[in-house]
């Protein structure tokens, strides 16, 4: 049987979506089936660029076309590819998660190998919106802001607490916020849709990080899981005043309600 973490890295690091789709599946049919070998690797590679390298410019955050005016086409290619990318990125993080943290219980695999499984349909639908308008994914500029996030937490707790419950936690909030302001322009509807199937499904993403993160707090001897804590250790001040707080999305994925009462403190 073939070594499903040699698979899973070389999934991650495909460079051609339709590449990296293609050698996703084939695995995934393989892990569905229980036809491969979990024997862990010696070694557990840091990486140095994401996989996109090839497919965008990547510059720095602050250089990223913004996602505003989405009554103009200007603004709604600019938020369909900035979500494509937040899709793509995702994809890699679900691989990284399934590569990196090993030795660990089957449903850990099989939780983020379905996350992967989503996220490419996601970024999939996203890029057919985009393409309606004459572009497609690597037009614009990116920033690997999540593939740095990712490669700053090398250990499952803080990998848990910052991709899913802290970042893709946000995006429970930002896409109620978007969705919303879009209802209000003509012609969205396609785009609404999209995103309120990507904002219901990514509740059980970061359900899933909730879980993962309290599976290895428990795991910890003596050891206290403060998540804001962990959070602005590695990146201080992340938790700033929020415009919206999506509380019922971020109930249903496992926030307590002491953790909704101090986000809303900030």
């Amino acid at each position: 049987m073939n070594n499903y973490f040699l698979n899973v890295k070389d999934t991650l690091l495909s460079t051609n979506p339709i590449e990296k789709f293609y050698k996703f599946q084939l695995l995934y049919e393989e892990f569905l089936n229980q036809k491969v070998d979990f024997t862990p690797l010696e070694t557990i590679e840091v990486f140095s660029e994401p996989s996109y390298k090839n497919i965008c410019n990547i510059v720095h955050t602050s250089a990223v076309p913004k996602r505003e005016r989405l009554d103009t086409k200007e603004g709604i290619i600019n938020l369909l590819h900035a979500v494509a990318h937040i899709e793509y990125s995702a994809i890699d993080l679900a691989l990284d998660a399934c590569y990196r943290f090993q030795k660990m219980p089957y449903e850990f695999y099989k939780d983020w190998m379905e996350v992967a499984d989503d996220e490419i349909r996601h970024f999939i639908m996203i890029e057919k919106l985009l393409k309606q308008y004459g572009k497609k994914y690597g037009d614009y500029d990116v920033h690997q802001g999540l593939f740095d996030a990712s490669m700053k937490t090398l250990e499952l707790i803080p990998r848990m607490a910052l991709i899913p419950r802290y970042m893709e936690a946000n995006g429970l909030d930002a896409n109620m916020m978007i969705i919303n302001k879009l209802k209000n322009f003509p012609n969205t509807q396609a785009i609404v849709t999209a995103l309120e199937v990507i904002l219901e499904e990514e509740v059980s993403h970061v359900k899933k990080g909730d879980f993962w993160y309290k599976y290895g707090c428990d795991k910890k001897e003596n050891f206290s899981c403060d998540y804001f804590k962990i959070v602005n250790e590695i990146y201080p001040n992340s938790f700033k005043k929020n415009k919206h707080i999506n509380v019922e999305a971020r109930i249903k994925a496992g926030f307590s309600n002491e953790e909704i009462a101090k986000l809303k403190s900030y």
